[in-house]
């Protein structure tokens, strides 16, 4: 482990760890899974509107403008963070965060919305069965850190 003698030298270390993507939940949900079976449009806790999914609903299909939204700068989560407070009521909301440099399982991808530089989407790279993406999903948000009470330091 290393030992940093100033804030300084912590901050130049975090820097080489690469972007952090980050998405806030509901208090006691999953970080990357919608596992309230009596949602509509969700196949084994992945939101249809998430990812492109072949007609027969068991294969997800790779396309680079659909993913799992996360965050990947503070003034972006503090946006996110905001509208699900008003989306959940006032429920207490988590902020799960992975960094750049995570081991993502192979045939996943982070990459930049279009549209937005400081939203990113978990991608689909190549086909896969839609329970090896839930395997996956679940093995990222095992490697997911937690900051709970988010609004604290957002």
């Amino acid at each position: 482990m290393e030992q940093f003698k100033t804030l300084e030298d912590l901050r130049d270390y975090i820097k080489t760890l690469g972007n952090f993507y980050a998405r806030p939940t509901e208090r006691g949900a999953h970080p990357t899974l919608y596992l309230n079976s009596g949602e509509k449009g969700v196949i084994q806790g992945v939101r249809k509107r998430d990812y492109m999914f072949s007609a027969d609903e068991q294969w997800v299909l790779p396309y680079s403008n659909m993913g799992l939204s996360f965050s990947a700068h503070w003034q972006h989560l503090k946006r996110i963070y905001r509208l699900k407070q008003k989306v959940t009521g006032g429920k207490q909301i988590d902020v799960f965060w992975v960094l750049e440099k995570a081991d993502i399982p192979e045939g996943l991808e982070f990459q930049q919305d279009p549209k937005d530089s400081q939203h990113y989407l978990l991608v689909v790279k190549e086909k896969m069965h839609v329970s090896e993406l839930v395997r996956k999903l679940k093995w990222i948000a095992d490697r997911m850190s937690k900051i709970t009470s988010a609004e604290k330091v957002l």
